[in-house]
């Protein structure tokens, strides 16, 4: 009764909300519960807060509604408008498009170049006594994920952390018997609890991961899927980078990367993909202040900055790196720690495309919802409108224009002088960025081979098919999650070995960390807190 009592507090979500200490400082241990137990009414309400909360306070913050139709809309009435210039004034649709395919890859060529030359600064921070570490809840949102289950509680249950400071939420739909009945055979140690969410729409991770947020009593929130591979250490990184650093700091991404990587060419090419992304980019990025557009795994959160933001956006099929963008624009910052985690990559054309469709999709939807955010100012939205629009730009036009300016050089269609400097920036964005992955993938220490570099534009080319899916689905399904399927490598047992040694902690006096109990308000108050943007889930 005493954890259902807790629990209630937080569905008065309209109330304001005490204010808490600006770093979780640990020094409170607590216990988790082997299963949550809600009466149905309580679930009920839960489930639809989880789904409109944000919608509903602060509709311009959600995808939900007409954003994502107008998204699709403006795209189709670009792509038409200049296909209908293309058959009517051939020449001076060629010399526009050769324009802004410069400017398009001259943006691009300099921040892969950049990226290349700014060494990562990864959050770094002195080790402490476990009794000072802030309690922490894993969450993991599973569904049809009975394959991969006893791995991944493997995996949670060798990090390296505290017993008593923290807790593994399997959060599972309603419909998923087999998960659930899996699930609840597993012996599992007491860490764990297992959540079902109630039925309803929109059938999306965010969604039950803002269910579960109801039942996080910690002052630090994880997020992991079904079949990552977290470095022991991670977590505990991430702990003491939060204890060391400023009240602005939100969230702590960790590196991503696949432990099936030489499995085909596709899962190669996309371990260079995600090397350049979390090993270059990300950390320039950070360098320059600009906001992260956060991976949906090893996400590490300070609650109550999450729930000052509003939580996920349920109806935002790429939650992670809207959340992200919405920290950044609230005043928040987000940073990096070294220790990686290693995901499942898919095997095939088709579930990878599937996969990226929902990326791009989603990438236009947090535009829509950036590009009308009156009440921020632009120093803070601009930045992720450059990233994101970069990479909806990139997949969109990227086939078309590689054609048109092959056809205008083996036709000499067109004035020369416009085809082929777009051709000559094409090459040299070609360049930058197999430096830019060779550099990445080094500093994740990954094999690098020529022969994966060279497919690099091949593999470019598919993103074009990605995102012609993606514009079909803003018009006609703009909700729609088409999930990943999990535990079909033959890779899927591999575990992920740390390359950080454990470190001697520096042992603070108890005294000199703040503590309170992890999800009661403190009443003290806090001059530097940073102040609420929209309101919490």
């Amino acid at each position: 009764m005493a954890l259902l009592d807790n629990d209630i507090r937080h569905v008065a979500v309209d109330q304001p909300r005490p204010r808490r200490s600006a770093r979780p400082r640990g020094g409170h241990a607590f216990n988790p519960t082997r299963r949550a137990r809600l009466p149905d009414s309580l679930a009920t309400l839960w489930a639809h807060q989880a789904a409109f909360g944000l919608s509903a306070r602060r509709p311009d913050l959600s995808a939900f509604g007409p954003t994502s139709g107008r998204m699709g809309r403006a795209a189709l009435i670009a792509l038409a408008g200049l296909a209908l210039m293309a058959i009517t004034v051939p020449t001076l649709t060629l010399t526009i498009a050769s324009l802004v395919s410069c400017a398009l890859f001259t943006g691009l060529i300099v921040l892969r170049l950049a990226a290349v030359l700014a060494k990562p600064a990864w959050l770094d921070a002195p080790g402490c006594a476990d009794g000072d570490l802030p309690t922490a809840t894993i969450m993991v949102a599973l569904y049809r994920e009975a394959a991969v289950l006893p791995d991944l509680a493997r995996g949670l249950a060798s990090i390296d952390y505290p017993t008593d400071r923290v807790a593994f939420k399997l959060v599972l739909e309603a419909d998923d018997t087999e998960t659930i009945h899996v699930a609840r055979r597993m012996a599992l140690d007491p860490r764990f609890e297992i959540i079902i969410v109630p039925p309803g729409n929109p059938r999306t991770k965010p969604r039950a991961l803002n269910y579960a947020l109801r039942l996080c009593r910690s002052e630090l929130v994880t997020i992991h899927d079904a079949e990552d591979r977290p470095d022991p250490y991670q977590l505990r990184r991430a702990a003491e980078a939060f204890r060391v650093a400023d009240q602005r700091l939100a969230c702590v991404q960790a590196p991503l990367n696949w432990y099936n990587r030489e499995e085909t060419w596709l899962t190669r090419q996309f371990a260079l993909e995600y090397a350049a992304h979390f090993h270059a980019l990300l950390p320039l990025y950070q360098r320059l202040g600009w906001p992260l557009p956060l991976g949906g795994t090893s996400n590490h959160f300070r609650r109550d900055a999450l729930v000052r933001v509003g939580g996920w956006d349920a109806w935002n099929v790429t939650e992670d790196a809207d959340l992200g963008l919405r920290l950044h624009a609230a005043g928040y910052r987000c940073g990096l720690i070294e220790p990686k985690t290693l995901e499942e990559a898919p095997l095939r054309l088709v579930p990878w495309v599937k996969q990226r469709t929902r990326w791009i999709k989603g990438y236009a939807q947090t535009i829509g919802v950036l590009a009308v955010r009156r009440d921020t100012p632009w120093r803070r939205v601009w930045p992720g409108m450059l990233v994101l629009g970069g990479a909806v730009a990139s997949a969109l036009l990227h086939a078309p224009l590689s054609l048109a300016c092959l056809i205008a050089l083996a036709t000499r269609a067109g004035p020369e002088a416009a085809s082929l400097p777009a051709l000559a920036f094409m090459l040299a964005g070609y360049a930058s960025a197999i430096t830019c992955a060779a550099v990445a993938m080094r500093r994740a220490g990954l094999p690098v081979r020529i022969r994966d570099l060279a497919g690099m534009p091949a593999y470019w080319l598919l993103q074009t098919l990605a995102a012609a899916r993606a514009l079909r689905q803003l018009l006609t399904d703009p909700h729609r999650w088409e999930k990943t399927e999990h535990g079909v490598s033959a890779m899927t047992r591999s575990p992920c070995i740390s390359p950080l040694p454990p470190r001697s902690p520096v042992l603070p006096s108890a005294s000199d960390c703040f503590s309170s109990p992890a999800g009661d308000p403190d009443n003290r108050s806090d001059p530097n807190a940073v102040p609420a943007s929209s309101p919490g889930p």
